[in-house]
């Protein structure tokens, strides 16, 4: 075969858009490999191009393995060789644009799709069946690789529960919020709580959920709609997710602050989290430094002072199993070389390549240097349990949002004289404003949510550069909604003082049983003479692992202070929201109402 030319990696950032209930889980990046000028074609001695989607986390590596695989010489059965091309798109994207017919996605549609998991092919089924369509992905599919859910612990924790012998999920997760872990003879650990991704936006969290539900129901397959409305079932998931710290949109993220805490600080610190429910193959990639800060040229990171530990629950757990789907759209030669490409990710070498990520081979057996990194495994192996039916994924979702832990907001919007200026037809008040409705709107009436406006003194508001709209009390959308259509915008940001404010008064209604945390949305930064200390500011909302308060902050617009704005939110051990590209302020508030 000829060599093909030489390359030249660019990657596109790739914006997705969000919308409401699964399929939100579209991310906010896909990686697209772009070829050099004048070489975007297929080799000339290949007639057969595939065209691949694989999901994000992976994306990077694949695209290295079709250029592996296209520089091979390998030959098709039949005769020619095939050319593959690899793009990257969050698996709930891939399925919502699959069953849209992959129209306004801006990538090539793929013959073969990639996604984390075999519950999108699930998923895929249903919308194939509600819009009257031949299902595409009916069948069952071989994995290229896998990682399983794991509990992850620092490792003190992790290497105590451990000793304790075989576990449980629900005597690990399921341990008294106040008792914690005095169970295990450590009370100056305190609290135990955990973070887990919200299952309407991660994979992963919704692989939690579902071993949450079958552990609950003592079985590890044919989980029914009839076991989720078991009190018995109901009552066992309503505690574990009693414990939940706050629910994340992105672990990733999380273990980045997580390594930059342990490199900087001294020791790994999870704020008040004991665990973090999350894939084996993040751990591995944790400890081994591929998520702690970078120098420019370095593939990774120094590795963490105190490393996590896999914790494997004793009723078992579920597999992301990254399965390699053939698509209707294949013709015959795409499918030969589809099944050529199998074959080459199946082969030792290029399993070796997903096992320096963390992933386990295709058959899921574990690497000695991933055990090694994140803990043995029990004697025996894992168990695993089954991928439920997709309708039953589907009610487990709806009425997870009844289960789940519920939240006590209090929201702080700027209404400084800037959020007057322009973006397109509409203002940044008028944008912003929308942006809080879409988001909001995926709270229930058992949240506890309030309202403040905040800027500087104002002829309106002359006595406070802050002001209660709405008292924090049972969410009312329509009443929200209505009080910030009625907001005056003026004066300048009081930035300091109302986050300082809002954080004493949550602190003085603080709800042990909830979700306690403060939202800010701001154009701008800090304006406000009278209150002008950050340093003070940060150990004033320094997180209280008793009593948790975070404060989570968008920043909107080109003119807001993202890098102050993480600070802050990374003292109360919350989360910053980059949207100083207007287009993104959805996305951003729906991914944070979704930490709750």
């Amino acid at each position: 075969m000829v060599p093909a030319p030489s390359r030249t990696r660019q990657w596109l950032p790739y914006t997705a858009a969000v919308t409401a209930g699964l399929l939100v889980i579209a991310g906010a990046f896909v990686l697209v490999r772009q070829r050099d000028a004048g070489t975007d074609r297929p080799r000339a001695d290949c007639t057969t191009v595939l065209d691949v989607n694989s999901s994000t986390e992976k994306v990077t590596l694949l695209v290295e393995l079709a250029e592996r695989y296209n520089d091979s010489g390998r030959s098709l059965d039949g005769g020619g060789c095939a050319e593959v091309r690899v793009t990257g798109l969050t698996s709930g994207k891939a399925t919502e644009a699959l069953a849209a017919g992959w129209t306004g996605i801006g990538l090539p549609e793929p013959q073969v799709w990639l996604p984390t998991s075999s519950l999108w092919t699930g998923q895929l089924q249903l919308l194939d069946k509600a819009a009257g369509h031949p299902p595409q992905t009916p069948g069952q599919y071989p994995s290229i690789a896998n990682s399983p859910l794991v509990i992850a612990m620092p490792q003190p924790k992790g290497e105590l529960v451990r000793q304790q012998g075989p576990l449980g999920w629900g005597q690990i997760l399921g341990l008294s919020g106040r008792q914690g872990w005095a169970e295990f003879g450590r009370p100056e650990w305190g609290r135990f709580t955990f973070g887990k991704d919200n299952p309407n936006l991660s994979t992963s969290g919704l692989a939690a959920t579902i071993a949450t539900y079958y552990a609950a129901a003592n079985r590890s397959s044919d989980l029914t709609r009839a076991d989720l409305s078991d009190p018995k079932v109901t009552q066992f998931v309503r505690r574990i997710e009693a414990n939940v710290s706050h629910y994340s949109d992105d672990s990733v993220e999380l273990l980045r602050d997580l390594a930059e805490a342990d490199l900087t600080g001294g020791g790994a610190s999870t704020g008040d989290m004991s665990a973090i429910v999350m894939q084996e193959e993040l751990v591995h990639l944790y400890n081994e430094g591929g998520l702690s800060p970078r120098q420019e040229g370095q593939e990774r990171g120094a590795r963490p002072k105190v490393p996590l530990v896999a914790v494997h629950p004793k009723e078992g757990t579920f597999n992301l199993d990254h399965p390699f789907v053939v698509l209707p759209s294949a013709d015959e030669r795409q499918r030969v070389a589809a099944a050529d490409f199998l074959d080459f990710l199946t082969a030792a070498d290029q399993q070796k390549s997903f096992a320096r990520l963390g992933f386990r081979d295709y058959e899921r057996r574990a690497s000695a240097e991933l055990l090694a990194s994140v803990g043995a495994e029990p004697a025996g192996g894992l168990d695993y349990f089954a991928p439920p039916n997709p309708t039953v994924v589907e009610a487990m979702l709806g009425g997870w949002s009844t289960l789940r832990k519920k939240a006590n907001i209090l929201i702080a919007l700027d209404t400084s004289g800037s959020m007057e200026a322009p973006i397109g037809d509409s203002t940044r008040f008028q944008v912003a404003s929308k942006a809080a409705a879409k988001g909001l709107a995926l709270l229930n009436a058992e949240d506890r949510v309030g309202l403040w406006s905040f800027s500087s003194e104002t002829p309106k508001r002359p006595r406070s550069p802050y002001q209660e709209e709405v008292r924090l009390g049972d969410f009312d959308q329509k009443r929200f909604d209505s009080r910030i259509a009625g907001l005056h915008v003026a004066g300048d940001t009081a930035l300091y003082a109302t986050v300082r404010a809002a954080h004493r008064q949550l602190l003085d209604r603080y709800d042990p049983e909830r979700i306690n945390a403060v939202v800010v949305l701001t154009d701008g930064k800090n304006e406000y003479p009278k209150d002008n200390d950050l340093a003070r500011l940060l150990a004033d909302v320094a997180l209280d692992p008793q009593r948790p308060v975070k404060v989570f902050c968008i920043a909107f617009d080109r003119d807001s202070d993202f890098v102050t704005l993480d600070r802050i939110a990374k003292a109360s051990s919350g989360k910053a929201y980059d949207a100083t590209d207007p287009a993104t302020v959805d996305e951003a508030f729906v991914k944070l109402v979704s930490s709750f």
